[in-house]
């Protein structure tokens, strides 16, 4: 047992996390790799982890590597970027605006290729979990009220300021329309029936009245073609859902809540001890962030790269010199300052859970 950013965790814990990161990027910087080899390109490089190498061995032009840090991988292509570019027929810059798109996007592509493996076979084997549609607590929110009130997970609500609930759709809309109002309720634990008095708290961007319990989660067995149908669906929304978040976020000049390496590795590591099912639903949630954010038209990551193609494909002219540099440092700075700001939030919130 050790300590890592205020966790207790285990050797597993470590391992499953370190290994699990590597994954995503391991397979991200595979879907390059096998773009650049299909169309040609030079591969100097291409290593699982960073750092010293342990093991590796040399075939044809390219190295592989097993690097001492298993955090992710590499593939190293002459002429990636434009001072180092010579204009070589086998470099990455040399390539028509087509191939260089194409291999920007299947890094990406590859993340949602793996996130929507990961749902299917956890899916499938573990079954599809959803919220039940009976007044029940699963989970509550620290400091909200109900944790407050004494409520716990399990208990059965029954009845809101005397009046029956019949079904959390219907307790939920009740709560939601009483912020500020003290509110009575009815509950059955293990038998008993109990009464607790609360106040919903306002939420300051919608309005609606809180008291931070969500609904407990029932486990349904599907089929393989209906576990396929489900991680679909699990992978569309979730980029959706990350997508209208940020955007109501940067229409409203809010602070978005991100996740940096410090988050990351707490949420990883909690998953890990939870269990197979839970740690490899995250990677896949984790495998579907990193394929949007690559996807984003910054410069210097994917989404850049694609952005570029796409306009020299339009106007049939390359990019200048200046151009490429100024667009690299801008994205320079953009990534830098999204780090900043998530290791920011990560250490923030760390310190708010080591002083509760």
């Amino acid at each position: 047992m050790i300590q890592v950013f205020g966790l207790q965790i285990t050797f597993f814990q470590v391992i499953a996390t370190v290994l699990g990161i590597g994954l995503l990027v391991f397979i991200h910087e595979l879907g390059h790799f096998m773009m650049a080899k299909k169309f040609k390109i030079r591969v100097e490089k291409f290593s699982f982890g960073f750092g010293p190498e342990i093991v590796g061995f040399t075939r044809g032009e390219t190295r592989y590597s097993i690097c001492a840090i298993p955090l992710g991988g590499m593939v190293k292509m002459p002429g990636e970027d434009i001072e180092s570019a010579k204009g070589e027929p086998d470099e990455f810059l040399s390539q028509p605006w087509y191939r260089r798109l194409i291999i920007a996007f299947f890094g990406p592509f590859m993340n949602y290729l793996l996130a929507f493996i990961l749902f299917a076979f956890v899916i499938f084997c573990w079954g599809l979990t959803k919220p039940s549609e009976q007044p029940v607590i699963g989970d509550l929110v620290a400091n909200f009220p109900a944790q407050q009130a004494g409520l716990a997970s399990g208990d059965i609500i029954r009845t809101i300021n005397g009046m029956p609930v019949k079904s959390w759709e219907e307790m939920s809309g009740f709560i939601r329309s009483h912020p500020g109002d003290q509110l009575t309720l009815s509950v059955v634990r293990q038998g008993k029936e109990l009464t607790v008095a609360l106040v919903p708290k306002k939420d300051p961007a919608s309005g609606v009245g809180l008291i931070g319990i969500g609904p407990k989660m029932e486990t349904e067995k599907v089929g393989f073609v209906q576990s396929v149908g489900y991680s679909a669906r699990l992978v569309t929304f979730q980029s959706v859902y990350t997508l209208k978040y940020l955007g109501e976020k940067l229409i409203r000049w809010e602070k978005p809540e991100l996740a940096g390496p410090i988050g990351v590795v707490q949420i990883l590591a909690k998953a890990a001890k939870a269990g197979w099912e839970n740690l490899l639903y995250l990677l896949g949630v984790i495998s579907v962030a990193l394929g949007l954010f690559n996807l984003l038209p910054i410069p210097l990551v994917d989404g850049g790269h694609i952005f570029i193609a796409l306009i020299e494909g339009i106007t049939r002219r390359p990019f200048s010199k200046k151009a490429l540099q100024t667009a690299n440092i801008v994205g320079f700075g953009i990534i830098i300052c999204i780090f900043l700001f998530a290791t920011y939030s990560d250490l923030t919130r760390l310190g708010m859970s080591l002083h509760r």
